[in-house]
């Protein structure tokens, strides 16, 4: 199993950058997945979480109304659309995929993309 994020980068304070999250070897089907972050010496935060199934979606109060998650059911991937981008939201963006199907608990992370946001 291997998840993969791309879209990481550098931008402006007010731009946009787009993530992508996609899985190989599941079906994010049975799956929360969820965007985090974190910046050396920090605690990882929870940014924005979707549930694959019926698409309902969960933010930090940080980003409510500056990004969006959304997911494609037959790419199997996961976005996370950040828009007016501010200086604070330069981490290392992590995928994590939490599955709740019901036959016990595991989850899968993905090694994490770079965003900076700096004029």
């Amino acid at each position: 199993v291997e998840l993969v994020e791309s879209g990481g980068g550098s931008a402006q304070p007010g731009g946009s950058l787009r993530l992508s999250c996609a899985a190989s070897g599941i079906t994010f089907s049975s799956y929360v997945v969820s965007w985090f972050r974190h910046t050396p010496g920090e605690e990882r935060e929870l940014v924005a979480a979707i549930t694959f199934a019926d698409g309902s979606t969960n933010y930090a109060d940080s980003v409510r109304d500056r990004f969006t998650i959304s997911r494609v059911n037959v790419n199997n991937t996961v976005y996370l659309q950040m828009n007016s981008l501010k200086p604070e939201d330069t981490a290392i963006y992590t995928c994590n995929a939490e599955y709740i199907g019901g036959r016990g608990w595991h989850d899968y992370w993905g090694p994490g993309t770079q965003v900076t946001v700096s004029s």
